[in-house]
């Protein structure tokens, strides 16, 4: 993922990519002691993910590069907010039968 890339996502975004590449590196690392790595060239380009991510989080820190608001809802949100509607349905329908 370029920097570029990485600028363009908020905070959440960020660490939530962190958490993901930290994931994988974990899983190369068991897949080389398995003898299952296919790809070794995946570790380098992993833990460059990695420090690209913790410069930029840093540099936002730090001033150096402006905080980027979130413009999307995530697919998090999209499951709140789906599991909210889903509940108020279910709750308006049991109260119509209690109407009855």
């Amino acid at each position: 993922m370029s920097i570029d890339q990485l600028e363009d996502l908020d905070s959440a975004a960020l660490t939530e990519k962190l958490r993901e590449s930290k994931e994988e590196l974990f899983n190369l690392r068991f897949q080389k002691a398995t003898g299952q790595l296919e790809n070794p060239g995946r570790f380098k380009a992993v833990k460059r993910d990695i420090a690209r991510i913790y410069t930029v989080l840093r540099e936002r820190e730090l001033g150096i590069r402006p905080e980027v608001e979130a413009s999307a809802p995530e697919a998090s949100d999209k499951k709140a907010d789906k599991k909210a509607a889903k509940a108020a349905k279910k709750a308006a329908k049991a109260s119509e039968g209690d109407a009855k």
